[in-house]
């Protein structure tokens, strides 16, 4: 496994559905690049014993977490706690690409 990548040349789209890219595996952790068409979504979803973070890397998307829903744009990141459902669409005109860690790795 490569210690160092360049997200720039793992960013790939698919129109049928939001494009997940693995970047990192580890016995502990995840790390992933999601990237978004216009209108695309990840349903809302739970992780028990894991947390996960979303960092936004391009665009704008909107980030539900627990009962919370908040648009973040570039540079801004959220945190989903273990159990609380959480999930991403992207509502706007533009694409949305978004760095994904999971920690610790869930069992699926």
């Amino acid at each position: 496994m490569a210690n160092f990548r360049n997200i720039k040349g793992a960013i790939q789209y698919s129109a049928e559905k939001m494009k997940k890219t693995g970047l990192f595996e580890t016995e502990r952790m995840v790390c992933d690049l999601y990237c978004f068409e216009p209108g695309q979504s990840q349903s809302p979803h739970a992780h028990e014993g894991s947390d996960k973070v979303y960092f936004v890397v391009r665009g704008k998307g909107r980030f539900q977490v627990g009962g919370e829903e908040k648009e973040l744009g570039e540079n801004e990141i959220a945190l989903a706690p273990s159990g609380q459902r959480h999930g991403v669409s992207n509502p706007g005109s533009d694409r949305l690409v978004v760095l994904v860690f999971v920690t610790p790795r869930p069992s699926h």
